[in-house]
């Protein structure tokens, strides 16, 4: 009897621990509404609407299972975040939601393993927000006399946070005017954004070099909880 002592603690040792372990997280992809049905997606979590910081993480779905591919500190709108059917031009808000990613850009050469269309940042690449102009929220070379100076982004003059980007596709296919305009995400600044979505350097160069734009990738934008949960998109 006590050489089958040893055994049958080892058994209910084995079996307290499984029942200590639980069930493995469900990935936040497999918990949000939608995800652009692509088999890539990125989210852009904060703790909530008030925060300057949070999380980005990129994610690839393999095998019927959302997998992350990495993740990097990120930095949000110097005045938080808001809904993004409701944000105002000059905010410096970020909004949430669910966007596609157009294409990518950069100052510098595109880094290795991108496979997303990049456009060259050049002296006369400008980004018109002038609600008044054709060109609203658009790149623009040379910039047209319906767009003034004064509303828009030169972007060659912004060498550290344009090194990289992705243009982030707020407000973008069917612009509506003064909702905001030059969205991205890209390198980080000196602090908080303007209401883009920046990550340190090198995470941006790991997006971009991950980035398929035959697995149309998405970014969520949004918060822990709340109306503005990034679940809820």
């Amino acid at each position: 009897m006590r050489t089958g002592l040893p055994r049958t603690l080892a058994v209910l040792a084995v079996a307290l621990l499984s029942l200590g372990a639980g069930p493995a997280p469900v990935p936040l992809p497999a918990r949000m509404a939608d995800t652009g049905g692509g088999s890539q997606l990125i989210t852009a979590e904060a703790a909530g609407t008030g925060s300057t910081t949070g999380t980005l993480t990129w994610w690839d779905r393999r095998g019927g299972r959302w997998v992350k591919a990495g993740s990097a500190p990120a930095r949000f709108g110097a005045k938080g975040l808001v809904e993004g059917t409701r944000r105002r031009q000059g905010t410096n808000t970020t909004p949430t939601g669910l966007y596609r990613l157009p294409y990518a850009f950069g100052i510098e050469a595109a880094p290795p393993g991108t496979s997303y269309r990049y456009a060259r940042v050049t002296q006369r690449s400008w980004w018109c927000q002038d609600g008044d102009s054709r060109a609203y929220n658009r790149w623009v070379e040379g910039l047209p006399r319906d767009c003034r100076a004064a509303e828009a982004e030169h972007l060659v003059t912004y060498r550290r946070p344009y090194a990289h980007g992705l243009v982030i596709g707020f407000n973008y296919d069917r612009p509506v005017r003064g909702r905001g305009a030059g969205i991205f995400l890209h390198v980080n600044g000196k602090g908080a954004t303007a209401g883009c979505v920046s990550v340190p350097a090198e995470a941006m160069r790991a997006v971009l070099a991950w980035a398929d734009p035959a697995r149309r990738p998405h970014i969520a934008v949004g918060t822990r909880g709340g109306p503005t949960a990034i679940t809820r998109y």
